[in-house]
């Protein structure tokens, strides 16, 4: 299998950062190609100036990640919950290199569109300071909603399987070496 990971993460030092270098190494030692990005290394302006009205041209950075997720079977994105969100790096990202044309396309005479991304599944791994029953009930998990079914489903990628780390900030360094070995468990079944 073909795995595009994505560090959504800008330190890569931190614990997400520890998450991708074992789901990398893992996946390599199952025998599977992989490609990897780490956001906070890339180099690219993450604002939409003038919306989709104009499309900006892509630093080189982004037309790489393009070209990664046009070669992968699966992609897996590793992000931290921040305020309810997405890391607004990440979001800037993704506002970035999924366009028009290139991820979707709108059809001209009904409120539907074209996925190009179908074909491709994602596997979301997120850590969160807060207990993960708590991110599902006050905030609704609106970061899974942003990212699965409104960003990856919306441009064709599925099946998407999520998977959220709570209480990060509680857990002790033998609790999150249990998390990193199902990490590599999970890259490893690909």
């Amino acid at each position: 299998m073909k795995i595009f990971v994505l560090l959504g993460h800008p330190d890569a030092g931190s614990f997400n950062g520890r998450i991708a270098d074992r789901y990398v190494e893992a996946a390599v030692k199952a025998g599977h190609e992989v490609r990897v990005q780490k956001l906070g290394e890339l180099r690219f302006d993450p604002i939409l100036h003038q919306g989709y009205k104009t499309i900006q041209p892509l630093e080189p950075d982004l037309l790489i990640s393009q070209q990664h997720l046009l070669w992968c079977d699966k992609w897996v994105i590793i992000y931290p919950l921040w305020w309810g969100s997405l890391p607004a790096l990440l979001k800037g990202f993704l506002d970035r290199i999924l366009l028009p044309g290139f991820a979707f396309k709108y059809h001209e005479k009904d409120p539907f569109w074209d996925k190009f991304l179908f074909g491709r599944k994602a596997e979301v791994i997120n850590t969160c300071d807060s207990p993960s029953i708590w991110v599902w009930l006050v905030n609704r998990s609106s970061d899974k909603r942003a990212l699965v079914t409104a960003t990856l489903k919306f441009c064709g990628i599925k099946p998407v399987r999520f998977t959220r780390i709570g209480r990060l900030r509680y857990l002790s360094e033998k609790q999150r070496e249990r998390w990193l070995e199902k990490i590599e468990r999970m890259a490893a079944r690909n």
